[in-house]
């Protein structure tokens, strides 16, 4: 394989999870009866420009397909942040009646519903169809495909360049980043800045969040790559901000490198200058890796096993795709795990892909009162525990896998 962004061979492994199905393809109880396909999950990097990488195995449709079920609003917390994000950019670049915000995987509209609420123009563009409905129904013009240098020239045509786009989550999503990179230089207005976020690789390797691995996400990104791919296609960043969303995320802030005028911060350096002296340029920062991955996975398996044999039950909660990466990385099944609490009606009633362990409502977790509860997107650990702290009731403990193994006190 050659890298993505600047064709050079690959040869450095970063991680190797052995195979497993897009992890947000949910099965319904007619899929049980056949057969899934899984996929190679081989992550990779580029030693030339340090772009951290999935093998290429299978178009982008595949995996962002009909069945796609990752619909952001079920998040509070992530609801609390898309609005804070709308109202600090309207301040920061002065966003008004006039003005045309542009969110790139738009989902089900969690973030230009509060654009909308600002009064200020919007649009979002999201390939997936389940997704785009849902935000077609809450009165928002949606765009249903996928982004690029091509649909980026069409849009600019029509007038419909924007003072902001917002991409939230979505540039690890994308195979062909400079295509995707480069639409963005072409959508902006002369003036117009575009944000980015996705999760920091410091972050990943530091805390061993393993399971953000998945085919759908082709990219691991350092600001070290970013700037270096965005500046061979027309963008140059200005400034960087860090939050704690997804683990630890990068909030990069770009304008195009022909005519932008917002003053570079000293923020961009900074963040550089960590990376660089984390080492990541250097092959040893990649190369132990693999190992954290094993240690969790299996005190995960160890965990699991005695609690079967002690005759207590567990759950979990959250049918998230790096729950799938970490049960079908561990071979975890519904005689060790049998069943997942969710409180997205669209997966309720499905089976978590791979492993086939049934997704259910809430209201089953209240009758069956688990003693322990996995909770499966760690990244919204804060969130869940208050969600669901009366398992205390009946003494259930709450359980983390990443990026240890830690069992805790509900309530």
């Amino acid at each position: 394989m050659r890298c993505r962004h600047c064709d050079t061979e690959l040869e450095l492994s970063f991680l190797d999870l052995g195979s497993s199905p897009p992890s947000n393809s949910y099965l319904d109880g007619q899929a049980l009866h056949a057969p899934e396909t899984w996929f190679p999950l081989r992550v990779l990097v580029c030693e030339a420009c340090w772009l951290v990488q999935t093998e290429d195995h299978a178009g982008r449709e595949t995996f962002f397909s009909d069945s796609y079920a990752y619909f952001s609003s079920y998040s509070t917390s992530w609801l609390t942040h898309a609005r804070t994000y709308v109202y600090d950019m309207k301040a920061r670049f002065g966003l008004g009646p006039d003005s045309c915000v542009v969110e790139i995987a738009a989902n089900d509209g969690y973030l230009l519903q509060y654009v909308q609420e600002a009064g200020i123009p919007c649009y979002g563009i999201e390939p997936t169809h389940s997704t785009a409905e849902a935000a077609r129904e809450k009165k928002i013009d949606i765009i249903e495909d996928f982004f690029g240098r091509q649909l980026a020239g069409q849009l600019a045509a029509q007038d419909r360049r924007a003072d902001l786009i917002a991409a939230k989550n979505v540039l690890a999503h994308v195979p062909d980043i400079n295509d995707f990179v480069g639409g963005f230089a072409r959508l902006l207005k002369p003036t117009g800045v575009a944000t980015f976020e996705f999760p920091h690789l410091l972050n990943l390797v530091a805390y061993s969040q393993f399971d953000t691995v998945y085919h759908e996400h082709y990219s691991y990104l350092s600001l070290t790559a970013v700037e270096r791919v965005f500046r061979a296609n027309g963008l140059s960043i200005f400034d960087v901000e860090e939050w704690p969303t997804h683990g630890g995320s990068l909030r990069v802030f770009a304008q195009r490198s022909d005519c932008g005028e917002q003053a570079t911060h000293r923020n961009v350096e900074s963040v550089i200058a960590r990376e660089e002296k984390a080492g990541i340029r250097q092959r040893n920062f990649y190369e132990s890796f693999q190992h954290k991955a094993e240690w969790i996975k299996n005190d995960l398996l160890g965990f699991l096993l005695d609690v079967r044999k002690q005759g207590k039950r567990i759950a979990a909660y959250g049918a998230a795709a790096k729950g799938n990466t970490l049960l079908n990385y561990a071979g975890i099944r519904p005689d060790l795990l049998p069943f997942v609490i969710d409180r997205n009606p669209y997966k309720q009633g499905r089976y978590m892909p791979g492993s086939r362990i049934p997704i259910v409502g809430e209201k089953l977790l209240q009758e069956e009162k688990p003693d322990y509860l996995l909770l499966l997107p760690w990244n919204l650990q804060s969130e869940l525990m208050e969600q669901l702290s009366y398992i205390s009731g009946w003494d259930g403990r709450f359980v983390v896998a990443v990026p240890e193994l830690k069992v805790l006190q509900a309530g």
